[in-house]
């Protein structure tokens, strides 16, 4: 039995949340104060709406009913959280050199390449920068993981010196550089 999976999910006022049917599969759509969300789930799973409470319980008594179970759960408290409070990402850029802007929907990288480094921002992201730290706010908790990891990659951070770009909180273990004999 899957613990998270038995959990109620409030919603809370402000908040609409409404299922439908297409194509046999339930779209679960949720609206409030920072956006709108909606996603498709597969009948194995049968989410209830009622009382502002929503409620997930398997159709089909499986391992892969019982593995989606648990994760469709995290994804609704996931969407009921983005829309009520919204998700943020903090990233640090950090090197002699390296900085980021913010230019209308566009961010400029520094990163000690011989040219400049430009990113759109998506819909549904918005940043802020300040000399070396960027941070990133969304309601979609999926898009804005897969954005932070797509900004990350342009530059990770090296061992030896933690030059690049990594999340707030992140360690780095630095690396003894190479010995000179005596």
């Amino acid at each position: 039995m899957s613990r998270i999976g038995k959990q109620k999910i409030t919603v809370p006022s402000g908040v609409t949340a409404t299922i439908a049917l297409e194509k046999g599969l339930q779209v679960v759509k949720i609206k409030g104060p920072q956006g709108e969300m909606s996603r498709e789930f597969r009948p194995e799973i049968k989410i209830d709406i009622t009382n502002n409470e929503i409620t997930a319980t398997p159709t089909v008594e499986s391992i892969f009913g019982r593995s989606l179970w648990g994760t469709y759960v995290a994804h609704l408290k996931n969407m009921v959280k983005g829309v009520t409070e919204g998700f943020k990402k903090v990233l640090i850029v950090e090197g002699i050199g390296f900085k980021v802007q913010l230019a209308g929907e566009k961010l400029n990288f520094s990163l000690g390449f011989s040219h400049p480094v430009e990113v759109k921002l998506p819909k549904g992201i918005k940043a802020t920068a300040e000399k070396n730290v960027l941070t990133l706010n969304s309601f979609d908790k999926e898009l804005l993981g897969q954005f932070a990891e797509k900004i990350v990659s342009l530059k990770k951070p090296e061992p030896y010196k933690g030059k690049g770009i990594k999340y707030e909180g992140q360690v780095i273990k630095i690396k003894q550089g190479k010995k000179t004999v005596s």
